[in-house]
């Protein structure tokens, strides 16, 4: 059964009041991120590390968006949502913060109108979309910039919603085929979506109330099969982007993932009735969960579930709602598991959305009865948004820099091994050398077998000057399987730098197979080679970091040395020129040309390059 509030009769300046209101509570939490920074998880690779998104939009973007995995997912709508920030703000967080903000504040505006549409109960619908808006659960998809794919998808999500609803109240195939076209935009903006079909099922039974027989259920079914498609193709793609980040059978076995599945559920569930203590990644327990926990979890899975089929009829919402919750997590719930973490409060943004609508009709239900039920139900919204909304803005804070985060994460977990990692990784990109020693070495007593913390700490070790014992952690890293251009890269140097030769030559040769058209690691490998005297291969690495850098002075140097070397002194003197040209404060370059007309029977010239050598500032 619909209530219809009397409401629902309200004047078009209430609804507009509404959308108002719910747009000032949801600035009020979110206004501080507008001055935090990126942070340094996930944020350097969608956006501040990735030069196909730092150069805005282009033509070439837009086409790589559509036609490459970014980041291990495939998602362009996102991908080029983040280029037009770049575009428009360039690298100034402020912008791309108040991106998600907006479309945040779009998502739960939109919410409340939907379901207003849907069910007619417009107060109802103002809480739900209230608690969407502020709950502390969404401060992660909203306060962390690459979680863009979230608040993206979710303005998809409710415009799908909203046209959906129009075409059950008056069907043709322009709305339906709108219903699709917003949700392939909705799987390019979050793979998660898959889902939607379902969802739309749930909404025929309640509150479109379209099924109503088994004949009705077969037309419902048949009328999402096109929509299926789209879900599988997207499936499809998305099981091929993340390959390289799903976690095999042998090393998480089907009964822990289950076991920690169900566990989720209902820790979402006691998040959402008391969130507090919320961290950016929970590890998965593996085989840890007591047995007593698993226990109790499926019981209240299994329980939930039975009892929304049983009472369907009587509480619709609750059949709808509870269905809505269990299954838009499903994508994320961990059957098929990324990465090493548990869950994440991102996974709730628009699955909690079913617990929001059945807990919020179950209320009003259970006071159907009361006396003054619209003045304890107004006092009841009023002081659960009163309490959400200062632990939410409290957590916004925490959001605001890498430094707070982690910080905050190793208070609430000592034994965070990534929030050893993050941190160590934000002070040693900010010179901070001696702080990230240690948070990286914690990191790893956490995390031993942990590539990149073993790989950060190198490149720390090697600020410090402890090259011996950074070569040993980039030969760490390679042990445990990170076999990346840097690593290869940076490992060369430090050889180098020990006058191990041979072996760096082995490395930037390795860097140059993963990434040939890497003009640093041709330089190198030219001058390790030319350390060897192998003057003419040298030469040749030489001439190939010139074609990859041919506006770098230090490129045509090297060449002109190479060339100087074997006695080409045209040749050199060419380059020393070009070098000249192109830097005339190079160090030393005067000497050396003079050094090479000299060589080369010119000591006119010679004699004024050693001349403008001697009277150039040093």
């Amino acid at each position: 059964m619909i209530f219809h509030d009397k409401a629902r009769f309200t004047s078009l300046s209430v609804v507009i009041g509404i959308c108002l209101v719910l747009s000032a509570i949801t600035w009020v939490v979110f206004a501080p991120t507008l001055h935090a920074d990126f942070i340094n998880y996930d944020d350097p690779t969608y956006v501040y590390q990735e030069p196909r998104v730092t150069s805005g939009l282009s033509v070439q973007g837009i086409t790589w968006a559509f036609t490459h995995f970014h980041s291990e997912n495939w998602h362009p709508l996102t991908t080029i949502s983040h280029m037009l920030d770049c575009q428009i703000y360039g690298l100034n967080p402020a912008g791309h913060h108040l991106t998600n903000v907006l479309l945040h504040t779009a998502a739960v505006v939109l919410l409340f109108l939907v379901l207003r549409q849907m069910t007619g109960a417009i107060w109802r619908s103002a809480f739900v979309a209230a608690v969407f808006a502020i709950h502390p659960l969404r401060v992660e998809s909203v306060a962390w910039i690459s979680e863009r794919k979230d608040v993206l998808s979710a303005v998809f999500f409710m415009s799908i919603l909203g046209i959906y609803t129009r075409y059950v109240r008056e069907p043709s195939p322009k709305r339906y085929l709108l219903v699709a076209l917003l949700f392939a935009f909705g799987l390019m903006s979050k793979p998660m979506l898959v889902t939607v079909p379902f969802i739309l099922l749930l909404l025929d039974y309640w509150p479109l109330q379209r099924i109503v027989d088994l004949a009705a259920l077969r037309k419902c079914l048949r009328e999402k099969i096109p929509l299926l498609g789209v879900s599988v193709a997207s499936c499809i793609v998305t099981i091929f982007a993340q390959k390289g980040t799903v976690s095999p059978l042998e090393k998480l076995p089907l009964l822990w993932r289950l076991e920690n599945a169900c566990a989720t559920y209902l820790i979402y569930v006691w998040q959402m009735i008391w969130p507090v203590r919320l961290l950016p990644f929970y590890f998965h327990p593996g085989s840890h969960l007591s047995a007593w926990s698993i226990a109790v979890s499926v019981a209240f899975v299994v329980g939930m579930t039975a009892l929304a089929f049983i009472a369907r009829r009587r509480w619709p919402y609750l059949f709808t709602g509870w269905l809505w919750y269990v299954g838009m997590l499903v994508p994320v719930i961990g059957i098929v598991q990324v990465s090493m973490q548990a869950r994440a409060d991102r996974y709730t943004y628009l699955p909690q959305i079913g617990l929001y609508l059945l807990v919020t009709w179950g209320v009003v239900d259970l006071l159907s009865g009361w006396r003054n039920r619209r003045f304890i139900l107004a006092v009841c919204a009023t002081l659960v948004i009163g309490a959400l909304l200062p632990v939410a803005r409290a957590q916004v804070f925490y959001w605001r820099n890498s430094e707070s985060l982690w910080t905050h994460a190793i208070a609430l977990n000592p034994r965070d091994g990534l929030a050893e990692f993050s941190l160590g990784d934000f002070f040693l990109a900010h010179d901070r050398v001696e702080e990230a020693v240690g948070h990286l070495e914690k990191a790893i007593s956490i995390l031993p077998n942990y590539a990149p913390a073993h790989f950060q700490l190198a490149v720390a070790l090697g600020g410090e000057g402890k090259v011996v014992t950074a070569i040993g952690e980039y030969r760490k890293v390679l042990s445990l399987g990170s076999d990346t251009l840097a690593v290869h890269y940076n490992l060369a140097n430090a050889l180098l730098q020990q006058a191990e030769v041979d072996e760096a030559i082995s490395h930037y040769k390795a860097a140059l197979k993963i990434y040939p058209d890497y003009g640093d690691a041709e330089t190198n490998l030219a001058n390790a080679l030319l350390q060897k005297g192998e003057i003419s291969e040298a030469t040749s690495h030489y001439e190939n970091a010139l074609k990859l850098q041919p506006q770098k002075a230090e490129a045509h140097y090297n060449l002109a040395v190479a060339f100087h070397h074997q006695g080409r002194l045209p040749e050199a003197i060419a380059h020393y020129r070009k070098t000249l040209a192109i830097d005339p404060a190079y160090p030393d370059i005067h000497y050396y040309l003079g050094q090479a007309l000299s060589q080369n029977g010119q000591p006119a010239e010679a004699a004024r390059e050693f001349e403008l050598q001697r009277t150039s500032p040093k």
